[in-house]
């Protein structure tokens, strides 16, 4: 059941980390207008079963009269609401607040500050702590986003000496972190591949949404275009058996996606979001409308 709706204010950010899937950065292309976001959150309220509105990116917060606006439309319309920020802008704690105060007044539910290597590095004392604390100061509800980078790890294996490898860190082996982030982990036979381990397909419990009216069931992945079609029937019309890249991955993983569509693809890749972003971006111009927009998948618009 689809309970939020992960509105992407914009492509744009102030880092290019390398574990990014959606090739966010300083030049990416796409960001929301007032128009488009109250088109988003009326077709959202058509959705009986939506409670939440996350505002994401990219980074929101570098178009921050849009997000203030975003949040306090949709808290007036009943929703909670959630943001996602780097917290690029926290140089001290003390502008922190002056930053937070006013989404605290506008009643946000909750703030999420990424926190981690690839966008602090090794600093203690960075903007996502400052952040962290000046929230906390005024009583919001927050929590960092730790993403390591990967790393092998072995779980053990009932009556064997040696464990199974595995990946931790928490990366998601699509986008950039396919380009950036692979060399040298340790991958699994593409038969082993056989499900979507992180998205409902079936039935999403959430959607993004992007600048360019696109829905993601996962990043990558549209259900269809919103400026072309209300959002709200997209989702009462979405069947998983009818979207030609769902169906086969709901079914079957990215295995069954490539032997659909008679992907040549290689023997071992490191989980089934490796896999699936390659066969993916291998279908692109096959299916343009569904697979989109081709900046997530590192290629420039058409």
């Amino acid at each position: 059941m689809l309970t939020g709706i992960h509105i992407l204010l914009t492509y744009q950010c102030t880092f290019e980390c390398d574990h990014c899937f959606l090739y966010s950065g300083p030049f990416a292309d796409g960001t929301m207008t007032l128009p488009q976001i109250r088109r988003v959150l009326a077709e959202s309220k058509k959705i009986s079963s939506v409670k939440w509105i996350y505002f994401e990116g990219g980074e929101p917060f570098l178009f921050y009269p849009l997000l203030l606006e975003g949040v306090k439309l949709a808290r007036d319309m009943g929703f909670q609401v959630g943001i996602v920020t780097n917290a690029y802008w926290a140089n001290s704690e003390e502008n922190a607040e002056l930053w937070l105060r006013p989404l605290h007044e506008l009643r946000l539910d909750y703030l999420s500050i990424s926190d981690d290597l690839f966008h602090y590095g090794e600093e203690e004392d960075n903007s996502a702590k400052r952040a962290l604390r000046a929230a906390h100061k005024l009583g919001m509800q927050t929590s960092p986003i730790c993403i390591q980078k990967p790393f092998t790890e072995s779980l053990p294996v009932q009556g064997q000496d040696k464990g199974t490898p595995v990946i931790g860190g928490g990366v998601m082996f699509k986008g950039r972190a396919v380009e950036k982030l692979t060399a040298g982990l340790p991958r699994s036979p593409c038969q082993k591949l056989i499900q979507c381990p992180h998205e409902d397909l079936q039935s999403p419990s959430r959607v993004h949404v992007d600048p360019h009216g696109h829905v993601h069931a996962c990043q990558g992945i549209s259900i269809g275009n919103m400026w072309h079609h209300p959002l709200s029937a997209l989702v009462h019309e979405y069947n998983v058996e009818s979207h030609p890249i769902c169906a086969s991955l709901a079914k079957g993983g990215p295995l069954a996606l490539a032997r659909q569509y008679n992907v040549n693809h290689e023997e071992k890749y490191i989980d089934e979001c490796h896999f699936c972003y390659l066969v993916r971006r291998a279908l692109i111009d096959r299916f343009p409308t569904y697979l989109a927009p081709r900046q997530v998948y590192g290629l420039e618009a058409e």
